[in-house]
């Protein structure tokens, strides 16, 4: 391992970690399935992919819970 990765002036913020992390879910087939479920609903139409990638999460892990 260099001494580059070890400096955490190297590491990503949250926001990079979270832009990338959104993006990986977002093309995930579990999201797109997802969307296609909710197509019909009306309220999540317009919404940003921020918005939309919180409620996916909120609902898998809710969904885990049971």
């Amino acid at each position: 391992m260099s001494n580059r990765s070890k400096d955490p002036s190297n590491l990503p913020g949250d926001s990079e970690i979270w832009e990338s992390l959104k993006q990986a879910i977002a093309n995930s087939s579990g999201f797109r399935r997802w969307q296609l479920e909710r197509n019909s609903n009306s309220q999540l139409h317009g919404l940003g992919l921020d918005v939309l990638v919180r409620r996916y999460l909120r609902e898998t892990l809710e969904t885990l819970a049971y």
